[in-house]
């Protein structure tokens, strides 16, 4: 099967519904998915002509915010012999690795800035305080899975090629521990991400391509020996006699930047009735399908302001879907529309509070660890 897609994701040319569609889809008409296309072309097209100099100064703000966090924090890392100091700088290093993995990095790397033609904050130059390389990261996930979101053997991110978090997924006996390395993978999820593009299932049925995969792990090994020597070697190191108390300061923060990001990526996409497709769904799919898809793979968390910064408003996790390379700063206000298009046309809206969407996916990752499982009962709607 081949789908040809444009740079954001979208199908690139429309043809008659698809054949297979979900039950919570059955209900609309060839002519209902040509409304809905238009209705969110047009919100992206009222959004991208309105950006400007607010847009700027935001994401320039949060920069600002984030390297004087950083700086303040490892500067608070020289007393850290003393407890105060190291509680201190190790949470304020924390929230600096995670404004830059989520609010800015993840974002930067999508596109969003790239209307500012600043090469300092652009998709082609940025690289983020992370193991995982950026040109790898974009190839994972701003191709594959914004384009082929949620459906089973296009969509590595479905269980990261380790878990089941579905019943359409095939159970195996090594799934009976998942819980526990799901856990193992949340703290040391920055290695996860940044083994995703090698394709893990390709390299077990040895369809893969050797030469590619040797590269791509050259390239992991580089980004890994960067951060290495910045975070456990460089920065503890210039801080002298508290080199030790840095160097667990530095990998505490880490941890502490994995183990949220894991947990707001997985509430994200995995939680109460989000949906996974069957490979077949996509034979001539049409742009409003692919709209469609989108608002029943993701799931949103509710929260505040600044709860939606630190989660890089990937609590608005199905207006990212649906426009991955709008301004993040822009969700909160396309989220309503959102919300009344899909109860215009019965369609379900999956959010929660943060609680309910982390007890509803490690419910799902405990159930799915043995064989059957079937659909969860309660829905995030």
């Amino acid at each position: 099967m081949t789908v040809t897609t444009t740079a954001n994701g979208h199908p690139s040319a429309t043809a008659p519904p698809a054949a297979v569609r979900p039950e919570s889809t059955a209900h609309l008409s060839p002519e209902d998915y040509e409304t809905i296309a238009r209705e969110l072309d047009a919100i992206r097209d009222e959004i991208s002509a309105d950006l400007g100099e607010s847009d700027s100064a935001y994401i320039h703000r949060i920069i600002r915010l984030q390297r004087g966090l950083e700086i303040g924090g490892r500067a608070l890392l020289f007393a850290s012999a003393l407890p105060p100091a190291w509680l201190a700088g190790t949470a304020t290093l924390t929230v600096a690795k995670i404004l830059e993995n989520m609010e800015i990095g993840h974002n930067v790397m999508h596109g969003q800035w790239d209307w500012m033609r600043d090469p300092k904050i652009h998709s082609t130059t940025w690289e983020w305080d992370n193991v995982s390389p950026a040109e790898q990261w974009k190839h994972s996930h701003n191709f594959i899975h914004h384009t082929f979101t949620n459906v089973l053997g296009k969509d590595n991110d479905v269980g990261y090629g380790i878990l089941r978090v579905t019943p359409e997924q095939e159970w195996h006996w090594a799934n009976i521990p998942q819980p526990i390395y799901t856990a193992l993978l949340a703290m040391f999820f920055e290695y996860g991400v940044a083994l995703h593009d090698l394709e893990l299932d390709k390299i077990r049925e040895g369809t893969n391509d050797p030469e590619e995969t040797k590269e791509k792990l050259r390239a992991i090994g580089r980004k890994i020996r960067r951060q290495w020597t910045k975070d456990y070697l460089a920065f503890p190191l210039l801080t002298g006699p508290q080199f030790l108390s840095t160097l667990a300061a530095n990998f505490t923060a880490n941890v502490a930047r994995n183990v949220w990001a894991h947990t707001i990526i997985f509430c994200g996409h995995f939680p109460g009735d989000v949906e996974v497709f069957e490979e077949e769904m996509m034979e001539g799919e049409t742009r409003g399908e692919w709209y469609v898809r989108q608002l029943l793979g993701s799931a949103n968390i509710s929260g505040g302001r600044l709860f939606h910064l630190m989660t890089g408003n990937l609590s608005h996790q199905i207006e990212h879907h649906l426009f991955p390379d709008l301004p993040s700063n822009r969700y909160a206000e396309i989220a309503p529309r959102i919300r009344e298009l899909c109860e215009r046309y019965d369609l379900p809206y999956h959010t929660g509070p943060l609680r309910k969407q982390i007890t509803s996916t490690w419910s799902k990752i405990a159930r799915f660890a043995f064989p059957g499982g079937g659909r969860p009962a309660d829905g995030q709607t």
